[in-house]
């Protein structure tokens, strides 16, 4: 292909698009699938990114993403067949020097074109298959709040043996920024529950007024008296004037100011219901949670139908873990969030890898919500159980 190519093809064969791909002639960096013309199509996006020799596929449903690794030698058949199993009509290729794109139209006419990129466009290119360049916080940023928890040295290199703990803080910031670059508040007004230590307090705190150039002001909550007071010393020593700690329980807790983010990091069972509760009744615009030890379905669930679930002990805890966060994902899209469950950290690094991101929207169809409901319903009525956030819902005269 030449740089002016612009092809029509009438009733193409998208096995076209393979022969195209083959013309390529330095090795695909990324690859961005995308516009589907099939509306039961189960993924609305899927993204290929080579990394060291091979390939990582993520395809996008509307709440979750799926990953898969693929070797150079299955990438042009791989392209093609999931092209042709979803209905997309477009395809975006970059290489280190073009971005090749294929468009398909609804009359079956297949566009082919090939731009060279800019040297901006380059760089951008090249930090996405190369995470390390495109950290929020990255390495050389004086950030003290990261020397003093031994992940920084004075320098502000990453400390070798702190190098998950810095992916995984970096991991955060690109959740929460996914949602806070299209905000557009100047000011924020957040609680973290269940806070420890609060390393991540300190992050979010930075992240927000010194990064984003928000005026955040944060309260980090927690149990620990003796946390509580050595947070707040840290605080005042970093000249975080508007961050703040308190001794309290989750449950009951009544906020100084109207919230908008409400972060909750490994909040102990069923204490994390009791978070999200409190993030709905307050209106909360943003929640973020990661969920630990959801002990409580698995010492409750019980099916004559489905007993092969609760029938092995392993396989009833991860079960009873995952329904939980399934639960609470559908109770949020109940209450008028738009939910998602995300990978927080590689499965590598810890089995309690989910995120829930639930965002308010500003209008929730009816029927959505109630099909939410409806699902949890079956649930609770297929296993013999009940659960914590559900509870608290029906409680409060939630559930219509």
């Amino acid at each position: 292909m030449n740089s002016n190519d612009n092809r029509l093809c009438s009733g193409v064969d998208m096995g076209i698009i393979a022969d195209k791909i083959g013309e390529i002639d330095r090795q695909i960096k990324k690859a961005i699938i995308s516009k589907s013309s099939n509306n039961s199509s189960e993924f609305r996006k899927i993204d290929i990114m080579e990394k060291g020799g091979k390939y990582q596929i993520s395809k996008y449903t509307q709440k979750q993403v799926f990953h898969e690794n693929i070797s150079e030698n299955e990438l042009k058949e791989k392209i093609e067949s999931l092209v042709l199993e979803n209905g997309f009509r477009q395809l975006n290729v970059w290489t280190d020097e073009h971005e090749h794109i294929f468009l398909l139209s609804k009359k079956g006419e297949l566009s082919v074109k090939k731009r060279l990129l800019k040297a901006e466009e380059v760089v951008k290119t090249e930090s996405l298959h190369n995470r390390q360049k495109n950290y929020i916080i990255s390495e050389g940023q004086q950030v003290q709040p990261l020397v003093d928890m031994g992940v920084f040295t004075r320098e502000g290199k990453v400390v070798k043996s702190m190098y998950d703990k810095f992916r995984q803080i970096n991991r955060f910031l690109e959740i929460l920024d996914d949602e806070i670059e299209g905000n557009k508040s100047e000011s924020l007004n957040v609680i973290d529950f269940g806070c420890g230590k609060s390393y991540l307090t300190f992050v979010v705190y930075y992240y927000l007024t010194e990064i984003k150039k928000i005026k955040a002001n944060i309260i980090g909550l927690d149990l620990k008296a003796d946390v509580i007071k050595k947070c707040n010393q840290a605080a005042e020593k970093y000249g975080y004037e508007n961050l703040h700690f308190e001794l309290g329980d989750i449950n009951g807790y009544k906020a100084p100011f109207d919230v908008d983010m409400v972060i909750t990091l490994h909040a102990y069972d069923t204490a994390t219901d009791y978070a999200l509760y409190n993030a709905v009744t307050w209106n909360a615009k943003m929640i973020f949670s990661v969920p630990c030890c959801q002990h409580e379905l698995n010492q409750k669930i019980k099916s004559d139908e489905l007993s092969l679930l609760s029938r092995y002990g392993i396989i009833k805890e991860r079960f009873a873990a995952l329904s939980t966060d399934a639960i609470r994902a559908n109770l949020l899209e109940y209450a008028g969030y738009k939910t998602q469950l995300l990978e927080f950290i590689d499965f590598a690094h810890t089995p309690k890898n989910i995120l829930i991101r639930a965002v308010k929207r500003p209008v929730s169809p009816k029927g959505s919500r109630q099909k939410a409901l409806d699902e949890v319903d079956r649930f609770m009525k297929e296993f013999n159980t009940d659960q914590t956030l559900y509870n608290l819902f029906k409680e409060a005269g939630y559930m219509e």
